[in-house]
C-alpha cells in the first residue's frame, strides 16, 4: 500500500492574484503558494513574465500624460512587450507631466505648483526609475541611481520645522502629545478600514490634538485639511509608520536634485520618445463609448475635444485603455506680483471642458464607476493655494540663511523641507529645497515654494483671505511670519511671485465610502482601467507619485494578462523594531508603559537590539522596571513577586548559558 502523505503535491498553474492584499487574510508558505507574502518586494518580484501572449494589431489608449499614464506606457514596453508605436497618449494640455509641473525663467520668475516628498519603501515608483536612464550620468545610470547619490551625500533635515511669534523657532523636539492624544492615535491604527466610511478628521480627534505639535507636522507636510478624510489619515499612519520617528526634523524623507518635472517627467517622457510612444497634445478625452454583454463592459471608442472639435476615436476588438479620473489640479487661476488669481470653477460640478467630464460620464453609466461628485463637488473644501517665489539676494534671503542647514547657494538641502507657521490664520508654510531648483537657474537666484491650507481666513498681516491676495501682498504675509515685515519694500524689489490657486488640490482627501471610488479595473471592464489619485487599491495611499504609479501597474497586468503581481505596500507597519520606535515617538521619546519591562526581559538575548536605548544605568532599569511592574500588578501582590522573581532568572539563565 502507498504512503499517501508522502505523495509530493500535484504541480498546478496558479495565477497570481495582480493585486495583492495583505491584510485581506493570513499568509503561510504552502505549496500552492508560490509567491513571498503579500506586501514582500524584492529582486525576486522584480521578474518579467515569458511568455507573454502577444496581440497581432493591439493598440494601447492612456488618456493623461501624468506620471500614472506615462507608468502606464512604461510597464506595458518593459512587462507586456508591447511596442512603442502601438501606444498612443492623450492630452488635453501641450506638455506632459499633468501635475508635476516646473516651468519659467530667473528674469520672469519661476512656477510649481506643487511639490513632492519621498519616501525609501515608494517600492513601485523606484522600480519604474531604475530602469529610466539618468540625464547627467553617463550612459548606463538610471534616474534611481543619480537619486541615491545625491540624496546619500546630503542628508535631508531640517532645524526650523515649526515657527512662530514672527521669527522665533518653536520648540518641535517632540510631537508634543499627550497620554490621551496618544490614544487617540493608537485607537485609530486599530481601527477597521470599513468602519471609517465618511468620517471627517474633526469628527474623532479632540479640539486640543489638532493643536498638537504632531497636528501641525502632519498636516502641513501632508496637506490634510480638518473636514476631510478620517480614513486616509489612518492609512498614512500605516504607510509611514517607520518614519514617524524622523517626523520632526523630516530627516525621514529624500528629495530629488531638481522640481518633479525636471527630475522626473523629462527623462521619462524622452524614454517613451525614443521607445516610439506617440503624444496627442491639446486632446480632451470626455467619454468613452461601451458594450455591455452578459455583465461584460467593452469599451469600443473615446470620444474627445481636439482644439475644440469633436472627434471620435474607434477601438478595434483588441485594443485597451487607460484612463486618467479627475485631476488635482484642473482649473487652476494664475496670480503674480500685482495680480490676485481668478477662479472661474464655480461651487458645482465641473462642466463638460474640465478634466473631470470623463469620470463623471463614465459614473453616469454605473455604480462601478464610483461617485465624482463626492471629490469634485465642494471646490472650496478642497481648495488651496500655493506660490513660488524668484528671489534674489534681499533680507529674505538673509533671514532663509539663518533658517537653513546649509548655505542656500551650497547646493546642499536649504530648509530641509517646509516650515510652517503655528500662529498663521492661513497655516502657512515655505519651503527652499536644494538649488538651483532648475537646471537653467541663475547663480544668483533662489526659487522658494509657498502653500497655505484655510482659504476663508484673513491674514495676520494682510486682512484678507489669501486667493484675494496679489502675490505682492502673499510676500508681505510670509515677511511678517519671519519677522523681517519692515523690509519688505527692499524684499520686494528682489522677488517675483507667481501664485497658482487650485480648486481641486486635495479633491482626493474628501470623506469618502466604499464605492464611492471605482478599483482600477471595475467590475465588469474588458479593456479598461482607471489610473491615478482617484481610484481605490487595497491599502495604498493617495496624492503620492507612487500610488500613481502602482494604479498604472496594476492596470497593465491585468488588461494584459500578465502572469505578474504587484505587491502590497511595504510591510514596515508591521515590523515590531518600528512599531516599538514608533510608540517611543509618540510618547514624546520618552520610554513608553512597559518599554522598562522590555529591556529588562531582553537585554541579554540576540533580540536585544531591536529595542531603543534607555538613559538609565543598569540597576536604575531595574528598579524602574520593578515600578512598572508594580503599577500593573500592585506592589506587594503574590504576582508581582512571583514575575520579578521569573524574570531574574530567565536573564540569569541566558547568562549562566552563554558563559
Amino acid at each position: 500500500m502507498s504512503d499517501k502523505s508522502s505523495t509530493p503535491p500535484q504541480r498546478q498553474s496558479v495565477k497570481p492574484e495582480i493585486e495583492a492584499d495583505a491584510g485581506k487574510a493570513f499568509w503561510r508558505k504552502g505549496p500552492k503558494d508560490t509567491l513571498p507574502p503579500p506586501d514582500t518586494m524584492g529582486p525576486y518580484m522584480r521578474n518579467r513574465p515569458l511568455p507573454v501572449r502577444s496581440v497581432k494589431g493591439r493598440k494601447a489608449w492612456i488618456i493623461g500624460s501624468g506620471i500614472a499614464g506615462m507608468a502606464a506606457a512604461f510597464y506595458m514596453i518593459r512587462d507586456g512587450q508591447m511596442k512603442g508605436e502601438d501606444i498612443t497618449i492623450l492630452d488635453a494640455m501641450d506638455i506632459t507631466g499633468g501635475s508635476l509641473d516646473g516651468a519659467g525663467n530667473g528674469e520672469e520668475g519661476y512656477i510649481i505648483r506643487g511639490g513632492r516628498e519621498m519616501n525609501w519603501n515608494y517600492d513601485n515608483f523606484w522600480d519604474l526609475f531604475q530602469d529610466v536612464p539618468a540625464l547627467e550620468l553617463p550612459a548606463g545610470y538610471s534616474v534611481l541611481d543619480e537619486y541615491r547619490l545625491v540624496n546619500d551625500n546630503d542628508p535631508n533635515w531640517s532645524k526650523s520645522r515649526l515657527m512662530h511669534k514672527q521669527g522665533e523657532i518653536r520648540d518641535f523636539a517632540t510631537l508634543g502629545l499627550s497620554r490621551a492624544h496618544q490614544w487617540e492615535i493608537i485607537k485609530l491604527l486599530l481601527k477597521r478600514k470599513e468602519d471609517l466610511d465618511d468620517i471627517t478628521i474633526a469628527d474623532y480627534f479632540s479640539a486640543s490634538f489638532l493643536e498638537t505639535n504632531f497636528w501641525y507636522l502632519w498636516r502641513s507636510m501632508f496637506a490634510f485639511e480638518n473636514w476631510q478624510s478620517l480614513l486616509e489619515v489612518k492609512l498614512y499612519m500605516h504607510r509611514f509608520l517607520d518614519a514617524i520617528d524622523g517626523l520632526t526634523d523630516m530627516s525621514a524623507l529624500v528629495f530629488p536634485k531638481y522640481n518633479q518635472y525636471d527630475s522626473f517627467v523629462v527623462p521619462l517622457t524622452q524614454l517613451l520618445e525614443e521607445k516610439g510612444v506617440q503624444v496627442r497634445f491639446n486632446t480632451r478625452a470626455y467619454d468613452l463609448d461601451m458594450t455591455e454583454t452578459d455583465g461584460t463592459r467593452t469599451v469600443t471608442a473615446i470620444r474627445c475635444k481636439v482644439d475644440g472639435q469633436d472627434e471620435t476615436i474607434a477601438l478595434g476588438p483588441d485594443d485597451v485603455v487607460f484612463a486618467l479620473t479627475g485631476s488635482m489640479t484642473e482649473g487652476t487661476a494664475y496670480g503674480d506680483m500685482d495680480t490676485a488669481p481668478d477662479l472661474k470653477r464655480g461651487p458645482g460640478l465641473p462642466g463638460p471642458d474640465s478634466d473631470w467630464a470623463l469620470w463623471i460620464n463614465l459614473a453616469k453609466k454605473s455604480p462601478v464607476f464610483g461617485k465624482p461628485e463626492k471629490f469634485c463637488g465642494n471646490a472650496a473644501g478642497s481648495m488651496w493655494e500655493s506660490a513660488t517665489l524668484t528671489c534674489k539676494p534681499s533680507p529674505l534671503v538673509d533671514k532663509l540663511k539663518e533658517l537653513s542647514v546649509n548655505d542656500p547657494y551650497s547646493g546642499k538641502t536649504v530648509t530641509g523641507g517646509i516650515i510652517t507657521f503655528t500662529d498663521s490664520n492661513w497655516v502657512m508654510s515655505f519651503t527652499c529645497n536644494r538649488q538651483p531648483h532648475f537646471p537653467t537657474q541663475p547663480d544668483d537666484v533662489l526659487v522658494l515654494w509657498v502653500y497655505a491650507l484655510l482659504m476663508d481666513k484673513e491674514g495676520n498681516y494682510i486682512r484678507k483671505p489669501m486667493p484675494e491676495c496679489t502675490g505682492r501682498e502673499i510676500l508681505a504675509e510670509l515677511c511678517h511670519h519671519l519677522g523681517i515685515i519692515d523690509r519688505i519694500g527692499e524684499i520686494a524689489a528682489a522677488t517675483k511671485v507667481r501664485t497658482a490657486l487650485m480648486p481641486f488640490i486635495t479633491a482626493q482627501f474628501m470623506p469618502r465610502a466604499a464605492g464611492d471610488r471605482p478599483r482600477v479595473v471595475p467590475e465588469g471592464c474588458s479593456n479598461l482601467a482607471l489610473l491615478g489619485q482617484f481610484v481605490e487599491t487595497s491599502n495604498d495611499i493617495i496624492f503620492t507619485m507612487e500610488a500613481s504609479v502602482r494604479t498604472a501597474r496594476i492596470g497593465v497586468y491585468t488588461l494584459l494578462g500578465l502572469p505578474k503581481q504587484v505587491a502590497d505596500i511595504s510591510p514596515t507597519q508591521y515590523d515590531i523594531r518600528n512599531l516599538l520606535k514608533g510608540a517611543r515617538a509618540l510618547n514624546n521619546n520618552e520610554a513608553f508603559p512597559g518599554e522598562r519591562l522590555l529591556h529588562r526581559l531582553l537585554d541579554r538575548t540576540y533580540f536585544a537590539h531591536v529595542l531603543p536605548p534607555l538613559p538609565e544605568r543598569e540597576e536604575t532599569l531595574r528598579e524602574r522596571a520593578e515600578g512598572e511592574l508594580s503599577g500593573l500588578l500592585g506592589k506587594g501582590s503574590d504576582a508581582f513577586g512571583a514575575l520579578a522573581r521569573w524574570l531574574d532568572r530567565f536573564r540569569d539563565g541566558i547568562k549562566d548559558k552563554a558563559s
